[in-house]
């Protein structure tokens, strides 16, 4: 345990349904002579077991319904468990129900000094720390008002910047960023970042795959209750659009290793970099023209979207371009072009996918359609992944 701020062991967690809701005592009493009622069992949870090490920036991504949110809440001590372990190495803070214990009748001035109170600050400590909570809350003009008449983005907000401040090893974060703005959101992500650096280890559940690749360590993949396994950040991904996508009638994972799938509708049939296919090891030269060709053994009778994702070794998310803005009509082939191609030298793969003309409906889904070497023609540049090929002035 000393490595891991988290350990759950065999954990089992069932809600139980009523198949009739009693508003009285009456209503209750004439429905056991009417053989109505009863309840069913919700099995949510089976057989869990996992651990987090400590330091960890560790993801939790599933479909609606897979069990994320009541998993989480067993971390958080809200839910027992009926069966199994849960063992917490370290004090912690859950980001579930922000603002529990806001009082909507008071100001949002009085109401961090009140929230700061719950999480176990005295009033000096939060008179010391109240400037740099409204300045990162962004609510300077609104500590007056009270609170009933903020947005709800607005009270997250303020709820956010004080739960931080909470001096707690291990963080539970549940989507709670979603109602904040694209520039609350990175100042949030940018805080967690900074919480790592720190030692803290934070547990992510996010429906926001890109924020899974930037962020995560490890994700854990829930499906239907089950864990279906943990993976590297690029990995899950896959794996939770596969599931998105319906790839089996039954809604469960049916070739968990699957490098494609889609409805078909409109197939590839080769890749080629500079006119050279994976297995011809194609090199591009930095700094010089790179095309990429995608050729159709099921050709599409109707406009298409492109959408594709240029991965360094390391699996970081180098550029995501599509073809949105293009019209792409029925053809053969289909080319993308980079007149100057700005990647550092080393081994890259492509993810291609062709999407309807409204790149909702996945017809073709390669996850490694093909992949290229960069090589360097003299250019130089020590660090980064990308070559600005900027110039210098005096």
């Amino acid at each position: 345990m000393d490595e891991n701020a988290v350990v759950v062991s065999g954990v089992h967690k069932t809600f139980k349904l009523p198949h009739e809701k009693y508003t009285g005592v009456k209503q209750l009493f004439l429905g056991m002579f009417r053989g109505k009622g009863g309840y069913e069992r919700q099995h949510v949870l089976k057989d869990i077991d996992f651990e987090v090490k400590k330091g960890e920036f560790f993801g939790i991504v599933g479909r609606n319904g897979s069990g994320k949110s009541t998993l989480l809440k067993l971390l958080a001590g809200i839910y027992v468990p009926d069966k199994g372990q849960v063992h917490i190495g370290g004090s912690l803070v859950p980001f579930i129900e922000l603002g529990v214990g806001f009082n909507p009748e008071l100001t949002g001035r009085e109401n961090i000094f009140l929230n700061g109170a719950l999480l176990g600050f005295s009033r000096r400590e939060m008179e010391a720390i109240y400037d740099d909570i409204v300045g990162f809350a962004e609510l300077e003009r609104f500590m007056d008002q009270k609170l009933k008449n903020y947005s709800s983005g607005m009270q997250v907000r303020l709820a956010f910047s004080i739960a931080i401040r909470a001096r707690q090893d291990i963080l539970l974060v549940d989507e709670v960023l979603a109602v904040g703005d694209i520039r609350f959101q990175n100042k949030c992500y940018k805080t967690f970042r900074e919480l790592k650096e720190e030692g803290r280890t934070i547990i992510f559940v996010t429906h926001d795959m890109s924020a899974v690749e930037r962020f995560c360590d490890r994700v854990l993949v829930l499906n239907k209750g089950k864990i279906d396994g943990i993976y590297e950040p690029r990995e899950a991904a896959s794996l939770y659009e596969e599931m998105n996508a319906n790839v089996s009638s039954t809604g469960t994972l049916t070739a968990k290793k699957k490098k494609r799938w889609g409805s078909g509708d409109v197939r590839i049939g080769s890749v080629k970099v500079n006119g050279k296919t994976a297995d011809q090891n194609p090199v591009a030269e930095q700094g010089k023209p790179l095309e990429l060709t995608f050729t159709f053994e099921k050709k599409p009778h109707q406009p298409i979207v492109v959408g594709l994702a240029f991965y360094d070794s390391f699996g970081a998310n180098m550029s995501g371009p599509n073809s949105l803005d293009t019209q792409l009509t029925s053809g053969k082939k289909v080319t993308f072009r980079v007149p100057r191609l700005p990647f550092n030298p080393g081994g890259y793969t492509v993810r291609a996918v062709i999407f309807d003309h409204n790149a909702e409906k996945e017809y073709d889904h390669m996850e490694e359609a093909t992949s290229f070497t960069v090589v360097s023609n003299g250019h130089q540049q020590l660090h980064g992944k990308v070559n600005l090929f900027g110039s210098w002035q005096q």
